[in-house]
C-alpha cells in the first residue's frame, strides 16, 4: 500500500506544479499584453503631442484680425459724434 500511496501522492504533487506553472503563464501573457498596450498608448501620446506642437494656431490670427477691425469702426463712430 505503501507504493501506491506514494504514486498517488506523487501525482497530486505533480498536478499542483502544472496547475502553479499555468498561473504563472497567464500571469506573464497579461503582463506582456499590459505592456504592449501601455507602449502604443504611450507613442500615441507622444505623437499627438509633436502633432500640436508643430501645429500653427490660425485661431489666434483671426482674432487678433477681427479685433483690430472691431477697434478701428468703434473709434471712427465716437470721432464723428
Amino acid at each position: 500500500m505503501s507504493k501506491v500511496e506514494d504514486i498517488i501522492a506523487a501525482s497530486k504533487l505533480n498536478e499542483l506544479i502544472r496547475k502553479k506553472d499555468d498561473d504563472e503563464k497567464r500571469g506573464k501573457t497579461v503582463l506582456w499584453v499590459l505592456a504592449i498596450v501601455g507602449a502604443i498608448a504611450a507613442v500615441a501620446a507622444i505623437a499627438y503631442a509633436v502633432y500640436c506642437f508643430f501645429t500653427p494656431d490660425y485661431l489666434e490670427d483671426f482674432e487678433e484680425d477681427f479685433d483690430d477691425d472691431f477697434d478701428d469702426d468703434f473709434f471712427s463712430e465716437e470721432d464723428q459724434v
